[in-house]
């Protein structure tokens, strides 16, 4: 088959293993969120999106073609939800409904309307930002926090249930920073922090198993208070040794390195 682009006109769609409904979930695609298929097997496609790189299969009934012009269009205009769990969009001229998750991608975006595939769409909020790093510092703590209690959930992008790296993802991503999807390819970005006593509020802390493989990140509060996704989005104490947690009264992540991205 030749290679095409697609995106989903879906709030969220499940990214996974094998192509099975049954297989591991080791990721979603957030709406307009867009990515290359390179491989067919019977309805799943194999794709790679194009944001972070990342390899899986989606079923297809749940994507869109789109042109690989649309692509090399400016989006500058490019604008994302911003800190609510659940954004109203009103689909054509029908108005049915769509519900997009924080961090979501709104293409063409010009006062509350965007445009996708060919479709166009009302929000019913004007809670958008547009990324910019520079406000990364103001911003990342209201950010960060709005996602506290979100049950973990492995694969997870969304307010409905986020893994801990795909927690990392989405906040810096809404502060106009890409990170990579997993929390070892994130560990490769960045510059190292060599102290915990210099860390700062946005640095990313990584976690290592018995093994020395990278198994967890939190963003860090301040040098001593960093929020994860463990069972739910929290904030625990973390030291040298690693994440002391609150709920359980021991330390449950072995502390590896520090990374800052901004």
């Amino acid at each position: 088959m030749e290679n095409f682009f697609a995106t989903t006109t879906l709030s969220a769609i499940p990214l996974r293993a094998t192509p099975s409904h049954r297989a591991e979930m080791i990721s979603q695609l957030l709406f307009a969120d867009y990515f290359e298929v390179f491989a067919q097997e019977g309805e799943w496609l194999q794709i790679k999106t194009l944001s972070d790189n990342y390899v899986g299969w989606v079923d297809a009934k749940q994507t869109t073609k789109i042109e690989a012009e649309y692509l090399s269009q400016p989006k500058d205009d490019c604008c994302f939800v911003s800190n609510e769990a659940n954004m109203l969009a009103l689909k054509g001229t029908a108005k049915s409904a769509v519900y997009l998750h924080a961090g979501t991608s709104l293409p063409n975006y010009n006062e509350g309307k965007f445009s996708l595939a060919g479709e166009q769409y009302q929000l019913a909020s004007s809670n958008v930002v547009a990324p910019n790093a520079d406000d990364f510092d103001a911003n990342l703590s209201e950010t960060a926090k709005s996602f506290l209690n979100v049950p973990y959930l492995w694969g997870g992008r969304t307010h409905a249930g986020i893994d801990c790296s795909g927690f990392a993802q989405i906040v810096f991503k809404i502060l106009g920073i890409p990170l990579n999807r997993d929390a070892w390819q994130q560990a490769e970005q960045g510059d190292l922090v060599d102290f915990l006593t210099e860390a700062r509020a946005g640095d990313l802390a990584f976690f290592d198993n018995e093994e020395g493989r990278i198994t967890h990140v939190g963003i860090m509060l301040n040098n001593s208070q960093i929020i994860h996704a463990s069972g739910r989005v929290k904030i625990d104490r973390i030291d040298n040794q690693g994440i002391f947690s609150g709920d359980e009264q021991r330390y449950t992540h072995k502390l590896r390195i520090i990374k800052r991205y901004h």
